[in-house]
């Protein structure tokens, strides 16, 4: 067995991967680099660089997409909120979570010890090419195309993201305070839908003992909630 990784097999890997994901690409260097991890550059006389520069400028890009995509999807979440859910879309664990989806884990061009050591199931290892794939996708296209590929990522993990417990968001705050201050209970309600099937906005009012404190729409009723319940935060004087 040659002591050297296999470049023409790593290669067509990342040729496979650009193209499966149907991205209007032309020049397949970026990518490869994108994917080429600094032990891989240790063992092959062939790679010329590794993706830490790209890592750097697609975490800059990532940070910058997703701020923007909760400030358009949450017109009524407070700063603090919208920054804990940005910094929830661009942590380690999920964009790692991004990459293995997408099945980058082929892809990656290791050196051997990263290899044997399971590397290509490795969180970091995975969010570090997943943030320099973003980089080279920025380089190669636009902003606008590297926010129709990650936009539907965002919103398909905003489910998860509002049901974990460490996140303060505004549903789990404005429960704790209706609980806290014997209030009584609150109840979301669905008061409109409106789009086709596969692309549905919800409109939801959360009440409280009946009645209405704040209403918000979104394309999931998760985020219309969230919505709903950070109007009803201003509406008590909470935010």
């Amino acid at each position: 067995m040659s002591s050297q990784p296999n470049d023409g097999t790593d290669f067509r890997a990342v040729q496979e991967l650009v193209e499966r994901l149907g991205l209007p690409v032309k020049k397949m260097d970026l990518f490869e680099r994108a994917l080429t991890h600094s032990s891989y550059v240790n063992e092959s006389p062939r790679a010329q660089e590794d993706n830490e520069r790209l890592e750097f400028l697609g975490d800059a890009v990532l940070d910058f997409l997703a701020g923007a995509w909760a400030y358009h999807h949450f017109a009524d979440m407070a700063e603090g909120e919208l920054t804990r859910l940005r910094s929830s879309l661009v942590r380690t664990e999920q964009l790692a979570s991004f990459a293995r989806d997408l099945n980058f884990g082929p892809a990656l061009r290791l050196g051997r010890g990263e290899l044997t050591s399971g590397g290509r199931d490795r969180d970091a290892l995975l969010c570090d090419a997943f943030e320099a794939f973003i980089g080279a996708l920025y380089l190669e296209t636009s902003i606008e195309l590297c926010a129709q590929f990650i936009e539907p990522m965002f919103e398909a993990a905003c489910g998860k993201i509002f049901a974990r417990p460490d996140l303060s968001d505004s549903k789990s705050r404005l429960q704790e305070h209706a609980q806290g201050n014997k209030l009584g209970a609150l109840a979301y309600a669905i008061v409109n839908k409106s789009g086709p099937e596969h692309s549905r906005t919800f409109e939801i009012e959360v009440r409280l003992n009946g009645e209405a404190l704040g209403s918000g729409s979104g394309s999931s009723k998760a985020i219309a909630e969230q919505a709903a319940a950070s109007a009803a935060l201003k509406t008590l004087g909470l935010e």
